[in-house]
């Protein structure tokens, strides 16, 4: 039984920079459960072998997702804390609790209009391009993905703009791991601003449902409720969108057809989930005793965390998958499924198809390697996506 302690370290630029060929490495040297850090001197388990991943996360008996014993371990000055330690919601509970969020949520978020979801992601999305398209050269992550990102989830909320501001602000800080802490405080106070808003002035939106929910989430439990869908909701989604935009730029398989006017968006945004999904690694669990995983010894109330892009494109599964590149893991599985991957869905794909309408002779500015990745554990995300375009 395995009990390595060499850990390969997941927040320097160097993972970063090419995630796949650490993975490569991680199942040379250590197999399918690899020993990591996910912060200096925060040891953790990352699953890169789809047959555990799968096994790990549809078992919340063995694996909870309450991390309320592990967190004790670490200081609170601890930079990835904010983004794993245990909150009243769905995310971060097991048993009743979990189904107790998870219903409110669900009901929530099923009652979104599809139809007019789209239709305000395209103005949205019209809007967005017309404060650039004169320039003849953009960032689509600063000035498109992100801001339509924002201002879609802040319409689904019930979101004022300034609020809506200062909850993003507090989330970049928590994703990226610096001054997360700061992040924390101000995303709790941007939260209770929106709930206070809609508890007085309720409306048809996501918060207003969730108020009103016979779940009866008092106002701490609303809080934790709106930092888990905006967590969900801008960081993922703008880099969801960035990816799939890259992808289909520099891959040859879809810039041929993104230039003959007939882009496989569906299909760029599958491979996308499947090869650089983004939320790389996620689905902490965090087992309250020792369990042997496939002969590794999987140590009681330390993080177990499933690496999405790794299982997904794990060589154990063979060349040729029975579904294709939707049989990924990147909505997760198991009783923490993400409940919006539809919306998700719907909001990307709208997006795309309305910029490359737009601006069907866009190109990247420079070349893919020179691209820069953000470092951080979680996450898989550009600093930036530079094209150019025919001014008009």
């Amino acid at each position: 039984m395995s009990t390595a302690t060499h850990r390969i370290p997941l927040y320097e630029p160097d993972f970063a920079r090419d995630p796949h060929a650490v993975y490569r490495r991680m199942r040379e040297q250590f197999g399918p459960l690899v020993p990591v850090d996910l912060a200096p001197g925060v040891p953790a388990t990352l699953v890169v072998g789809y047959e555990q991943a799968r096994r790990i996360i549809t078992d919340p008996q063995r694996f909870p997702a309450d991390p309320r014993r592990w967190q004790t371990s670490v200081p609170d000055t601890c930079p990835i804390l904010p983004m794993m330690e245990w909150r009243p919601n769905a995310l971060r509970s097991a048993g009743a609790e979990h189904a107790r969020y998870r219903a409110a949520n669900t009901a929530a978020l099923d009652a979104v209009d599809q139809h007019a979801l789209r239709a305000h992601v395209e103005v949205v999305a019209e809007q967005t391009i017309d404060s650039f398209k004169t320039a003849g050269k953009a960032d689509l992550l600063s000035q498109y993905a992100w801001p339509l990102s924002f201002r879609t989830l802040s319409h689904l909320l019930g979101c004022p703009d300034e609020v809506g501001h200062r909850i993003a602000d507090g989330m970049a800080k928590i994703f990226d791991g610096v001054n997360a802490s700061l992040g924390n405080q101000i995303l709790a106070q941007a939260v209770a601003d929106l709930i206070a808003l809609r508890r007085q002035h309720p409306g048809d939106d996501v918060t207003s449902r969730l108020l009103k929910h016979m779940a009866r989430l008092d106002d701490t439990e609303m809080g934790h409720q709106l930092i888990t869908l905006y967590g969900a909701g801008i960081e993922p989604l703008t880099n969801l969108i960035t990816n799939t935009l890259l992808e289909m730029l520099t891959n040859s398989e879809f810039s041929a057809s993104l230039h003959a006017g007939d882009a496989p968006v569906r299909e760029a945004l599958d491979t996308v989930l499947y090869r650089d999904p983004p939320l790389a690694n996620f689905a902490m669990t965090f087992p309250p005793r020792p369990v042997d995983m496939s002969g590794f010894l999987l140590p009681a109330d330390q993080p177990v965390v499933i690496s999405y892009a790794a299982c997904n494109n794990d060589p154990a599964l063979g060349p040729h998958r029975p579904l294709g590149n939707r049989a990924h893991l990147a909505w997760g599985a198991g009783p923490h499924r993400c409940p919006a991957s539809s919306h998700a869905y719907l909001i990307a794909e709208a997006a795309i198809l309305h910029i490359l309408d737009a601006l069907p002779e866009m190109d990247l500015d420079g070349h893919r390697d020179g691209l820069v990745w953000r470092p951080g554990p979680f996450h898989r995300s550009l600093t930036a996506l530079p094209v150019t375009f025919p001014a008009s």
